[in-house]
């Protein structure tokens, strides 16, 4: 599992790695019982506080995300065909609203920008089946 802080970001640091396990979990990168590095070798490999890693795990635990096994490490909780699409919904809506606000900030009328998102999906879609040729 890869995660990586901005401390200049503006997000707090428990939240992004919330985002970052989530997106995990919704991208198959993380599956239903990998586990989790525990909460001290988390917070040595990103050298930020035990209880910042523990706030973000028990949040994660809260939503459902994760499941805590006594004595053993945290794992990636099993998750529905439902929940897990409804999550990447999320993840994409989440990721596409700074670009909804560009858009409209530049004045481009909803049907081109979806035109435009349209040809670019297009174009990365292509660009990944030449890769993997």
């Amino acid at each position: 599992m890869v995660i990586t802080i901005d401390p200049d970001s503006g997000i707090p640091v428990y939240r992004q790695i919330m985002d970052q396990i989530r997106f995990q979990i919704a991208s198959g990168m993380l599956e239903p019982d990998d586990e989790l590095p525990s909460t001290r070798s988390l917070s040595t490999e990103l050298s930020i506080n035990p209880m910042t890693i523990s706030k973000a795990y028990s949040l994660l635990e809260k939503e459902g995300m994760v499941q805590r096994r006594p004595g053993r490490p945290l794992v990636v909780a099993p998750r529905s065909e439902q929940e897990t699409m409804l999550e990447k919904r999320r993840q994409l809506e989440e990721a596409l609203l700074p670009t909804a606000w560009i858009a409209q900030q530049l004045d481009i009328a909803p049907k081109e920008a979806l035109d435009i998102f349209q040809t670019v999906l297009e174009r990365v879609y292509q660009d990944q089946s030449r890769s993997t040729e």
